[in-house]
């Protein structure tokens, strides 16, 4: 039943951001907002971590099973894609590049915050 509840869950914070992505004409995805606003949920604890932990736990263990219609999308678009392979590439490397110090760079950030704030531990 644990498990009923947590995909409501989830799946309710979905529809949340969908409507709101709805309300500002897509601005922001629903989906990254509906996780916003899971993220504020849990942070004030009107859902328990414990509630939704298990589908969690099971969608990231699987998450290799969203990337299939993003590969299905590359497959259909090849022929275009084809015809610009390098600067692909070049696009691809240089936002992985952006992403991996990006990423460094907020977590050396957040591990300075949490540190400063727990010296009283």
């Amino acid at each position: 039943m644990n498990t009923v509840i947590g995909i409501a869950i989830i799946l309710g914070f979905l529809a949340l951001g969908e409507v709101g992505a709805y309300l500002m004409n897509h601005f922001i995805p629903g989906s990254v907002l509906g996780m916003i606003l899971l993220f504020i949920a849990l942070t004030l604890k009107w859902v328990k971590p414990d509630t939704i932990r298990p589908v969690a736990k099971f969608l990231t263990q699987n998450m290799s099973i969203f990337f299939i219609p993003a590969f299905m999308g590359i497959l259909e678009q090849w022929d275009v894609i084809r015809l610009n392979f390098v600067e692909w590439i070049i696009v691809v490397l240089f936002s992985t590049i952006a992403v991996f110090f990006s990423s460094g760079y907020v977590a050396k950030i957040i591990i300075k915050l949490t540190y400063k704030e727990g010296t009283d531990e």
